[in-house]
């Protein structure tokens, strides 16, 4: 199997209620690469969170005691603290430089999403409001478009507990499993796998990451071709929540 991955050039900054979808359309026939059956396209969650207008005025805040208490402990402005506390459902843990928390969208991670690059001065972009919705409604833009089946995969960037630097994962996606439960399947030697579920969504964003950067690169959506598996994890009611974990399951949360 091989697996292309196609970075969209021409993807102009975005504003307040530009048409992404069509702007991917665009710079995929200026690109000249075409869509094929079984591409799936990648897309960085700031983009999504510029389009839609969701912004967070970190000068604008008035951070509370609690923040200017946690901003002390982890360093952090506390406008920005008080950001966090506003998109999340909990707070996890709190170190020297870092707030781990549970947003909106049940997603345990640092800053609960909220994203201060690649943003206007004095603005952040918080996590979009429903990802697999944005994807969704990407997907079947291009689809009537192109005429081909595709998956959509919203992305973010993210560390991961006990391991240092941050990957790509998925936190919205559509037309595509991003859980592939492999139980009852059979490994080299015959035996049956009792256990494995593959995180698809965050394998493709891992890989997608890689071209799209994190600095200047200026590539926020990418195209991934050659996914043979795409057939078979094909699924137009996808949902980015079978890759969260159930709190109850979670061992690592007091």
């Amino acid at each position: 199997m091989t697996i292309e991955l196609i970075g969209l050039e021409n993807i102009p900054i975005v504003n307040k209620g530009d048409d992404i979808s069509q702007m991917i359309k665009d710079a995929i026939l200026k690109q000249e690469c075409s869509i094929k059956h079984g591409d799936i396209i990648l897309i960085a969650e700031t983009l999504i969170s510029k389009v839609e207008g969701n912004f967070i005025k970190i000068d604008e805040i008035n951070p509370s005691k609690e923040a200017i208490e946690i901003a002390l402990k982890s360093k952090k402005n506390p406008k920005l603290v008080e950001a966090i506390f506003g998109e999340s459902n909990e707070i996890v843990e709190v170190g020297p430089d870092f707030i781990i928390s549970e947003t909106h969208h049940g997603f345990v991670c640092a800053n609960a999403g909220i994203d201060e690059s690649n943003a206007d001065e004095g603005l952040a972009t918080p996590m979009p409001k429903d990802s697999d919705k944005s994807a969704r409604e990407i997907r079947r833009y291009l689809e009537e478009e192109f005429g081909e089946e595709i998956a959509v995969i919203i992305t973010d960037t993210q560390g991961r507990a006990f391991r240092n630097g941050a990957v790509g994962v998925a936190i919205g996606c559509s037309g595509i499993k991003a859980l592939w439960k492999r139980v009852g399947e059979k490994d080299l030697y015959g035996r049956k796998l009792e256990t494995t579920e593959i995180a698809t969504g965050d394998e493709l964003a891992a890989a997608a990451s890689l071209v799209m950067g994190q600095a200047d690169e200026g590539l926020p959506v990418v195209i991934i071709r050659g996914f043979d598996s795409f057939d078979k994890l094909r699924d137009v009611d996808s949902s980015i929540t079978s890759l969260i974990r159930p709190k109850e399951f979670d061992v690592f949360r007091k």
